[in-house]
This record gives C-alpha cells, structure tokens and sequence, in this order.
C-alpha cells in the first residue's frame, strides 16, 4: 500500500464496510424519523392520556402542524393546558381582586367614621 492509496480498496473488507455503513445509515435516519413522529404525536397522546374534551381539535391542529410549524405549537399549548382549570383560576383571581377592593373600600368608610367621630 502507497502513501497516497486508498484503504481497503480491491478487498472484501470494501464491500463489508460499505454493507455497515449503509445498515447504520438506515438505522440513523429510522431512529431520526421515528423519534420526530414520537415528539409531533406528543400532544395527541397526551390528549388521549388526559382524557381531553377537545381531542378532536387537537388532532387536527397536529396534523396541520406537519404544514404550518407554529400550529403544532398551539395544538401543545392546548393538549397541556386545561382550559377549564386555567377559566376557574382566573375568574377567582379577578373575583378576589374585587372582593379586596371592596374590603380596603368598607376599611376607608370605616375609619372615616372614627375620625369624624372622634373629631
């Protein structure tokens, strides 16, 4: 073998590299696909886990989400959010806001009582 010759050539260890160096590309790009279709499915599994009232929605927004990426985005957001929690939680926060308005409104009235009674 020269400097400048190329290994395993004219041998059987050329053909038996290039049969592995073919399975282990297959094998790269099943594992790249299957792994891509595991993570695009994540909503619709998690959905399904869930029980989820918008199932359908879901799936579609997935499937859209292969076309037009940041839908796929919203399709996470809904299948992980619970809408109906998330509605409940708010509305207590803004009926507590209220409540304490009122609280500090009853506080003010009251101790403007006092202070004119005691003047």
């Amino acid at each position: 073998m020269s400097l400048f010759g190329m290994p395993f050539v004219d041998t059987g260890a050329d053909t038996a590299l290039h049969i592995v160096a073919l399975v282990v590309m297959v094998a790269t790009v099943t594992a790249v696909g299957v792994g891509f279709w595991k993570i695009h499915e994540l909503p619709i599994n998690k959905a399904h886990k869930e029980d989820h009232h918008q199932i359908g929605l879901i799936t579609a927004l997935t499937w859209i989400g292969f076309v037009w990426h940041w839908v796929w985005v919203l399709a996470v957001f809904v299948a992980f959010v619970d809408g109906e929690k998330a509605l409940r939680k708010l509305r207590d926060i803004w009926h507590e806001k209220s409540e304490l308005i009122d609280q500090q409104a009853i506080n003010e009235q009251q101790s403007a009582k006092e202070v004119s009674n005691n003047a």
